[in-house]
């Protein structure tokens, strides 16, 4: 393949796009690869498509090595699969939906679970069709209610989506950890620094759920790692080491205390302390029993529930984590206290919440028989030693809290936890019987009975890979396209005119028809300064200078990534490049 700069599609911009907001999408821009085409949708630009392409490729490739047969489903989809399956529903305003000209109801696919287990109940009928995976590239469709970042957060995006089918659990396992393993070669391949944690099935359903998180600071998800283990997980997987419960009766009895002004937590501490409350001024913002009053709206629902959340006072209520944990409802902090006199603001206990039937969730960390400073329901009182399993009882513990660095890790005991951020570039699960039950997909076992299969999902995110390889691999001057996924081996750049632009093309010919891809800067109208300037926005891993020391049979190899440059003859560049390139021809699959 050979491009010349003077007749390709490619557009560079000095400055940054004004609403570029990530380093990936400002140098996909700048770059020439994409161009917005609308809120959250991208054209993809030639060079663009072919680092597309080459991470499609890689994809592809791991897939079929591990057995997957691979399928193309509509993007268009009837809505009645989804209505049965319940995700119409939960999905909420997320999918884009339509009607035909008969007023039938579509949906544009933003995954495609229902479909898959549709066919394999049209197709498979005998436990000697399993085990089976099929997989597949394909468009998918998101209603982001605020698409950001390039293509890291749009509307419409490029997933491969593979789903297996087992007859067991044993089946599920085996497919699940060949997938996972499959996935570390492709994330590698890709040069992408990635951390494996555990995660959250959220709407997807299913039991165990891992993601695959490319390390990056503008990542939109926040992980931990342990310092003594290697526990890693998603802030919204984070399990609270619960304390051992206590006797509820070994307390003494609730007293309730005036506490004008106190509507804060540092206010009451300070109060406590200085009035020392129960006899103490030891009193710590970790020792208040913290309420928090939320409004959850169930899919479908036409109206929000009350929920409130209690955790110790020294920390916050995250709404991403009580989203994950209550999924598929959504969340939102309540403010119509008006409509609910018996919550009285900023004094609110759990000592009433049962008598007036709003549901009552904890921190894992408000076990039996621990004992509160919390709200007396009366304004300016407080209540201290009201006890846990005594003074009231959770509906049951949610993880709500936020986590913090230097919190004990919940795996080994030893290490602490440290925060990091990533993109989600893949994500696999264990689905279980969801979809097959929903569909009574049934096949002849070996007993000649009846068998479900249990079904395993695994997702990567193409397009958005692509975007976080940009986002590992750029500096200051541009891109620095790792050689797998680069959209060019090498970049020839005319140091001026006549011989040198002939010289040019000629060893772009020569590399090309030696099946390298190759990228001529040929435009005779443009001075070498902005050639150079292109050639390191555009991040081709070699670039190759014909300039000065042409007279000589010398050219100048430049390594985009260490900066390295060296003088070589032209044969000898040639036998180097093809050396180079075979080798990542041959770790390809």
């Amino acid at each position: 393949m050979l491009l010349r700069m003077s007749t390709l599609l490619l557009r560079t911009l000095r400055e940054d796009p004004a609403d570029a907001e990530v380093p990936s999408h400002r140098l996909l821009l700048r770059a020439g690869y994409i161009r917005r085409a609308a809120p959250g949708g991208y054209t993809w630009l030639p060079l663009g498509k072919l680092v597309l392409d080459r991470v499609t490729e890689i994809v592809r490739a791991e897939m079929a090595a591990i057995g997957d047969q691979e399928v193309h489903f509509p993007a268009l989809l009837p809505a009645e699969p989804y209505r049965t399956s319940g995700r119409w529903t939960e999905y909420g305003d997320d999918i884009f939906t339509l009607e035909d000209r008969k007023g039938a109801e579509h949906l544009l696919a933003p995954t495609h679970e229902e479909m898959a287990a549709l066919l394999v109940k049209d197709l498979f009928n005998s436990y000697r069709d399993f085990p089976v995976t099929l997989f597949q590239i394909q468009t998918k469709f998101r209603d982001e209610a605020r698409p950001r970042a390039g293509v890291l957060r749009g509307r419409e995006f490029l997933m491969k989506d593979a789903y297996s089918f087992d007859l067991d659990e044993a089946g599920l396992q085996a497919a699940y950890d060949r997938h996972r393993e499959a996935y570390q070669r492709i994330f590698t391949r890709l040069g992408l620094d990635f951390t494996v944690v555990h995660a959250m099935s959220g709407a997807m359903g299913g039991s165990a759920s891992e993601e695959f998180l490319a390390a990056t600071p503008v990542g939109e998800d926040t992980y931990v790692g342990c310092t003594a283990c290697d526990y890693a997980a998603n802030t919204e997987a984070v399990v609270t080491r619960a304390p051992a419960a206590g006797d509820p009766h070994a307390h003494p009895a609730t007293e309730v205390h005036d506490t004008p002004e106190t509507p804060t937590i540092a206010s009451l501490v300070d109060l406590a302390n200085g009035r020392a409350l129960a006899g103490r001024t030891d009193w710590t913002a970790a020792d208040t029993l913290k309420n928090v009053v939320l409004a959850v709206r169930r899919p479908g629902a036409e109206r929000a529930e009350l929920l409130v959340i209690g955790l110790p006072g020294d920390r916050e209520v995250d709404l991403k984590r009580v989203e994950a944990a209550l999924a598929p409802a959504t969340v939102a902090v309540f403010d119509d206290w008006a409509a609910h006199p018996e919550l009285v603001r900023g004094y609110l206990g759990p000592q009433i919440l049962a008598k007036h039937g709003v549901r009552y969730l904890v921190d894992p960390r408000v076990v039996t028989g621990t004992t509160w400073l919390t709200g007396a329901n009366e304004p300016g009182r407080h209540a201290t030693d009201v006890v846990c399993g005594r003074d009231f009882v959770p509906d049951g513990t949610i993880e709500a809290a936020e986590v913090r660095p230097g919190d004990p890790c919940p795996a080994c005991g030893d290490g602490e936890l440290t925060m990091r951020r990533g993109i989600e570039v893949g994500h696999i699960f264990q689905l279980g019987r969801r979809y097959t039950d929903a569909f009574a997909v049934d096949v002849l076992g070996r007993e000649g009975k009846p068998v479900r299969p249990t079904m395993g999902c695994y997702g990567i995110g193409v397009s958005r890979a692509v975007a976080s390889v940009a986002e590992q691999h750029h500096d200051d001057r541009g891109l620095v396209w790792p050689a797998e996924v680069a959209p060019c081996d090498v970049h020839l750049v005319a140091a001026g005119k006549g011989p040198q632009l002939d010289a040019a093309l000629e060893l772009g010919g020569r590399l090309s028809a030696a099946s390298l891809r190759v990228l001529v800067d040929d435009r005779a109208h443009v001075s070498a300064g902005v050639k150079f300037t292109d050639a390191e926005l555009i991040g081709i891993p070699r670039a190759v200078v014909v300039g000065r020391r042409l007279a000589e049979g010398y050219v100048e190899l430049r390594d985009r990534a260490s900066g390295e440059r060296i003088e070589l003859p032209v044969d000898g560049l040639v036998e180097r490049l093809l050396d180079e390139a075979g080798g990542t021809r041959r770790d390809r699959v």
